[in-house]
Parts: C-alpha cells; sequence; structure tokens
C-alpha cells in the first residue's frame, strides 16, 4: 500500500519500501537497513517542511523515486569500487543510499548549498555512518576517486568534465539521468575522453530513469 501522510510511520515505511524493491526485482532488505531508511525518511520529512531540500515531498514520492532509484543505483555499480564521490549530492541522493547498501565503499557528499550540507551533515550523524561532507563544490577538491556519481545536478554538461578531473585511472562515472537525455550526456562525457560506456540500466523496470556509467581509461 503506498505511504501517505496519514499512515506514515516506521514499520510501513519498511513494508512499503521492500514492497517497492521487490516489485523492481530487488531482495527485500533487512529490519537493520529498512530502518536506516525510515530515520533518513523523517529526517528528511522535518528538514523539507522548512527548508527546500527536495522538490518531492511526499512519504510516497520519497520511496518510490529517491529511495527506491538510489537503492538500485547501488546494487548496480561494479564490484571493485572502494572510494565514491556523490557530485552535488543535495538531499544524499544517490550517496546516502549508496552508503547504506554499500558498506565497503568509502563514500563522500560534496554539496556548495550551505543548507543542504548541514542536512548531510545531520542525516550522516542520525544514521552513524563515516561518510564524509564536503561543504563546497566538488570541483575544489584534491582528492581522487574510483566512482563518482551525478543526479539531478543543476549544469550536468559543466559538472561532467569537472567529474572526470576527479576520477582515478579506470574509474566509473554513474549519471543517474533519463533515456532521453543519456545521448547527450554520453556525447559530453565522450568529448572529455571517456571511451567506454556499459548498456543502459533501467532505474526501475519499465520507466524512463536510467543508470549511466562509463568507464575512464588508464
Amino acid at each position: 500500500m503506498p505511504i501517505t501522510n496519514a499512515n506514515y510511520n516506521p514499520p510501513m515505511v519498511a513494508i512499503r519500501l521492500n514492497q517497492l524493491l521487490t516489485e523492481s526485482g530487488h531482495a527485500p532488505l533487512d529490519p537493520g537497513t529498512t530502518g536506516k531508511f525510515a530515520a533518513y525518511l523523517a529526517l528528511l520529512l522535518k528538514w523539507n517542511a522548512k527548508t527546500n531540500l527536495t522538490a518531492i515531498r511526499d512519504e510516497e514520492g520519497i520511496l518510490s523515486r529517491h529511495f527506491l532509484e538510489s537503492i538500485l543505483c547501488a546494487s548496480k555499480l561494479p564490484k571493485d569500487i572502494v572510494s565514491l564521490l556523490d557530485f552535488g549530492s543535495g538531499a544524499g541522493f544517490p550517496g546516502i543510499p549508496i552508503a547504506l547498501m554499500r558498506k565497503e565503499i568509502s563514500v563522500t557528499l560534496a554539496e556548495s548549498q550551505n543548507k543542504k550540507a548541514a542536512f548531510l551533515r545531520e542525516a550522516v550523524r542520525t544514521l552513524n555512518l563515516k561518510t564524509q561532507v564536503h561543504s563546497g563544490r566538488a570541483e575544489t577538491l584534491k582528492t581522487i576517486y574510483d566512482c563518482i556519481t551525478l543526479r539531478a545536478v543543476d549544469n550536468m554538461a559543466q559538472a561532467i568534465p569537472a567529474a572526470i578531473r576527479l576520477l582515478k585511472p579506470n574509474g566509473y562515472l554513474a549519471i543517474m539521468t533519463t533515456t532521453e537525455d543519456a545521448a547527450m550526456i554520453q556525447s559530453a562525457a565522450e568529448q572529455c575522453a571517456l571511451p567506454h560506456w556499459y548498456p543502459l540500466q533501467p532505474l526501475p523496470q519499465n520507466t524512463n530513469r536510467v543508470l549511466l556509467l562509463g568507464q575512464l581509461g588508464n
């Protein structure tokens, strides 16, 4: 059953999230992990009431769009990733779900807007994550990463070359986008010498949302 304001509670969140995952072909999450997602949702709703973290403000929308897509993205990332930068993290998608799902990955959330960065720090503290928060533009970072994720970045054409500069050799660029925009994004990345692309992967099935995964050369 979809979540509404009238029936929101943590056990219902766990049931609904696992229902969405099962419908998408993903295994259900264990109680500890669904509890973390329920706490993340509660914190997001609380902050979203006073600051604009995300345009999707209802529980069902957050679960079906933000959480589901991010969990599916986490499951589709290559297994050899050790470090990951969520470029322009916003309210933490997909970086925080990746940190919850893929505990072997060291995740950094980069967000230049102060209010959103403050939310990310509070979310990391509340969820007891080891995730780092960079309060500033990702372009100013000196570290390089195995993988960089981008989702709903304001200026994707400008962000792509900046993100590629922060990739290690053989690193991955993981972009959550639509089937309509994938070709344009792929073309922009190829101009920055990103030579290899994996087949588009749906997020989830029967929608226009996809994971566009590219790999840098040596």
